[in-house]
């Protein structure tokens, strides 16, 4: 049976969304046994911009507009609570001042930048999480120093304009261009809707295998300690779940959805940047590194789970 190039690139598709946790253990893997993949970091803001532009394409300008505020309004409040959180667990796990700097900054930052395509996957409301995801981005321009003062007694120096334009390329402008296009040719786009977001997908496989090539070494070396911040990683990933699961109890389910990734998955990426503009050993950067594969995985999980996968 001769199959056509849609039907093959539709299994293509299948495989990717079905298989999703699978791929991104072997991800980790591969980045683990091939750290020389580092090299591909560079493409890193490309990446994402397709992921962010794929998973953008489903979106429509009404489903923006439908976004109620209390909703929107929720997972911000609760997000402002990450950071508290993280340092009480790094005082619990008695971890050193670099790496409780590690912890705080983690909770600081963005959800992370997947969030809108793993709430896609979930079937969750992927506006929503979209829209978390700029409006908290702009927000930590001053939340974040004001965190450090607090809690680091300003320890760390805050490169606003590295978030801002991380932000900017990787999210705000290919969600506006996408949209755009959506809007124009509204037919022509909503025929390909459903491989949407198995490219964003593909992207997040890969962005999760070059993180984690980047940060091998440090992995292999980090010793006794890796366990302990791996506990605090897993810890905070599962708090955050928990929170945003919780505070949306009486939100339809696609909100919660948004709600629980929203909160619980974090931007490991923009966090060691910070650490390491801040002068910060390169261990500062472990609590973030393993949070980015806890996160990873777990969210591929949650995925499976939310969208009724067996």
């Amino acid at each position: 049976m001769n199959l056509t190039a849609s039907q093959v690139l539709s299994q293509l598709a299948t495989l990717v969304d079905e298989y999703l946790l699978g791929w991104v253990l072997a991800s980790v893997a591969v980045g683990l046994l091939a750290p020389s993949l580092a090299v591909l970091t560079v493409f890193s803001t490309p990446i994402l911009a397709v992921m962010i532009g794929s998973i953008s394409l489903t979106l429509t300008v009404e489903q923006f507009r439908a976004i109620r505020g209390r909703a929107l309004g929720t997972i911000i409040l609760v997000q402002a609570s990450m950071p508290f959180i993280a340092f009480g667990l790094a005082q619990l796990l008695e971890v050193s001042p670099a790496l409780t700097a590690g912890f705080v900054i983690l909770g600081a930052v963005t959800p992370e930048l997947v969030t809108p395509v793993m709430t896609k996957l979930s079937d969750g409301d992927t506006a929503l999480s979209a829209t978390a995801l700029v409006m908290i981005g702009l927000g930590t321009v001053g939340f974040i120093p004001l965190v450090v003062a607090v809690l680091l007694a300003g320890t760390v120096r805050v490169d606003q304009w590295a978030i801002v334009t991380e932000l900017a390329f990787a999210v705000v402008l290919p969600m506006v261009i996408a949209i755009g296009i959506r809007w124009r040719w509204p037919t022509r786009v909503s025929h390909y809707e459903e491989w949407y977001p198995s490219v964003s997908a593909l992207m997040v496989i890969l962005i999760i295998g070059i993180v984690t090539a980047a940060n091998a070494s440090l992995i292999r070396t980090a010793g006794p300690v890796l366990f302990v911040v791996g506990l605090g990683a897993v810890a905070l990933n599962g708090y955050g779940y928990a929170a945003g699961w919780l505070v949306g109890r009486r939100f339809p389910r696609e909100e919660r959805i948004a709600a629980t990734l929203s909160v619980g998955m974090r931007d490991f990426a923009v966090a060691a940047a910070l650490l390491v503009a801040a002068g910060f050993p390169a261990a500062a950067t472990l609590p973030a590194i393993l949070f980015g594969i806890v996160e990873m995985t777990s969210s591929a999980g949650l995925a499976r789970i939310f969208s009724g996968g067996s």
